[in-house]
């Protein structure tokens, strides 16, 4: 929690007015036994009609105050954990939305999304108990015992061993249930992710029909969480009426006591009435105290997970003193001994990539699983950075640029195409939200996604669901493309982009892609042999190096990587086209 004190620092003056009216609220509580006793003691007599009347009515008005008090304290506690808890959200989104790829390799995807809700919200409902309780209680409490001690200190005894025994009961329990609260959070980010898999691979799931063994596995998940939250559950159920029975105990000794006080004269009973009162606030002080330890370990775990996303550096950062692009590119990109290892990894991905991806050509990327193609693309958009070597652009390491001036540069298709819940207008606009509505349907046209959109009843307008479930793979795939192409950027990156498109499709506008991209530098990672023959420039990767480097004629002849896959694809008649 106090990883986090710094976003309460904007809400300092309104949590300072909170505790001044609970100081005046705790005043209020305190002062009623006081006159409760002043009544039964001299109200009593014959002719005090009066004196009852204006005690009562001071007391009528010592109660109004405390309520209005509670009210605003709770007004300005919700305030203060609602605004919080929404900078945090903020504070936590924004952190996330610059992790490069490494960071979300460390944080699963589901863990992220309870981290930003549910602990959030952890954290939010504790502030709204601190605020109202962590100051309250212990104003009450120590100025009940305060009072209870000058009512009467022969049976102060009976305060003490109260609290003796309520701080016994506290600390045994807390003791056995606060090593869970850990495990329950991260049992809900197994659920959660659990869950989301589930859902997202739903036709998958139908297709081998393993419903069953998915259920299964989500009960495994399910039952852990439940049985883990029943122990806590249990164990803070134990609390309640161990307290109400110590308060009732110390209610029948003080009676016990008391009434032999009265009998010889030592006190009278309106204070051992007040005495009784304050032994009863001073243990539901406790018992306030103690419904915060149960909340504030889990929110406190909350909070460091919260805390741990918010503390976690990028491992991607802007230069403090960037470099400009010019306001032409020379879009030639350029790898200058690049070698590449994950975070964490034990051996380089990539060893010692030297090419030149040149302006107004197209450079195509191609080998097995796994040899790194998709890394290459990663490296030249900065979502990971290389271990050691440059990548220049316009003759600028892309390090010492800002990776919003870098990818401003950049039009990218991503290997698993990505549409957003809108319509089909919406996400092309996407990519420039400026752009015309022109330039729109020419990239629409390039893309060959002319025809579908037309086909659909609204055209542009057509509602796309959230993920583009609602669309092929291959209608998914030429959206995707022409977002990218709404950019009219210098330089353009299709990881793998062509995948689901049929043949014609694929040659249809690769023809279109090279008219109407002449001046840009194409980067084309792609599985087949036929989407990558006319390439001007052809990098075979193989285990992360490159064993292979020119046009297709070339390499058919000189790389035996490249002519094990092109036959694997093609027919000699096929690649002698």
């Amino acid at each position: 929690m106090i990883k986090l004190a710094k976003y309460l620092k904007p809400y300092s003056g309104i949590i300072l007015c909170a505790v001044a009216l609970l100081f005046v609220q705790a005043l209020c509580d305190l002062a009623l036994p006081d006159y409760m006793a002043n009544i039964v003691n001299d109200g009593v007599m014959p002719g005090n009609n009066n004196y009852i009347l204006h005690t009562g009515g001071s007391m009528l008005l010592v109660t109004l105050l405390g309520t209005v008090a509670s009210i605003l304290v709770g007004y300005l506690a919700a305030l203060v954990a609602a605004g919080t808890a929404r900078d945090l959200r903020s504070a936590t989104f924004k952190k996330v939305a610059n992790f490069a790829n490494a960071e979300f390799d460390k944080y699963s995807t589901a863990s992220l999304i309870t981290r930003t809700t549910n602990d959030i919200t952890q954290v939010q409902t504790v502030l709204v108990m601190m605020i109202r309780l962590v100051f309250y209680a212990p104003i009450l409490g120590i100025g009940g015992i305060i009072k209870a001690v000058s009512s009467s200190l022969s049976m102060s005894w009976i305060i003490g061993v109260a609290v003796v025994a309520l701080l016994s009961v506290m600390m045994i329990l807390f003791s056995m249930a606060i090593p869970k609260f850990k495990i329950v959070q991260n049992l809900v980010d197994r659920l959660n992710s659990v869950t989301r898999e589930n859902i997202e691979g739903m036709l998958v799931i139908r297709a081998f029909n393993t419903q069953e063994f998915e259920v299964n596995r989500f009960e495994i998940a399910n039952t852990a969480l439940t049985a883990t939250n029943l122990f806590v559950n249990r164990v803070m159920a134990v609390m309640m009426p161990l307290m109400m029975l110590i308060m009732n105990i110390v209610t029948v000794v003080i009676v016990w006591v008391g009434a032999k006080e009265v009998s010889s004269f030592n006190m009278n009973i309106g204070d051992m009435m007040a005495f009784m009162q304050y032994a009863i606030q001073i243990i539901m002080a406790f018992l306030m105290l103690a419904m915060m330890f149960i909340m504030v370990p889990r929110a406190a775990v909350s909070a460091d997970r919260v805390a741990e996303v918010l503390a976690t550096d990028p491992t991607v950062l802007d230069p403090e003193f960037a470099e400009h692009f010019g306001s032409t590119i020379v879009s030639d990109i350029v790898f200058n001994n690049v070698n590449f290892r994950y975070p964490g990894g034990q051996a380089d991905v990539l060893h010692n990539i030297n090419f030149t991806a040149k302006a107004g050509q197209t450079t195509a990327i191609i080998g097995s699983t796994g040899s790194g193609k998709s890394t290459i693309v990663n490296l030249i958009i900065r979502f990971y950075d290389t271990t050691s070597g440059q990548i220049l652009i316009d003759n600028i390491d892309i390090k010492t640029v800002t990776r919003h001036a870098l990818r401003a540069s950049i039009g990218y298709v991503p290997q698993k195409s990505v549409l957003f819940a809108g319509t089909i207008k919406s996400n092309l606009y996407y990519a420039d939200k400026n752009s015309t509505l022109s330039n729109i349907e020419k990239a629409a046209s390039i893309s060959q996604a002319t025809d579908f959109i037309a086909s659909k009843e609204d055209g542009y307008d057509s509602i796309i669901a959230q993920g583009g479930t609602n669309v092929s793979g291959g209608q998914k795939q030429r959206l995707s493309i022409a977002r990218a192409l709404v950019k009219n950027a210098p330089i353009y990156i299709f990881d793998d982009s062509f995948s689901a498109l049929d043949l014609k499709t694929d040659r249809n506008l690769r023809t279109a892609l090279k008219a109407e991209t002449r001046g840009s530098t194409i980067i084309l990672v792609a599985q087949r042999i036929s989407t990558i023959m006319d390439a001007e420039q052809i990098v075979v990767l193989d285990h992360g190096y490159i064993v292979g480097l020119g046009t297709h004629n070339s390499l058919l002849k000189t790389c035996p990587v490249y002519q094990q896959i092109a036959h694997s694809q093609l027919s000699e008649e096929e690649l002698a086209r």
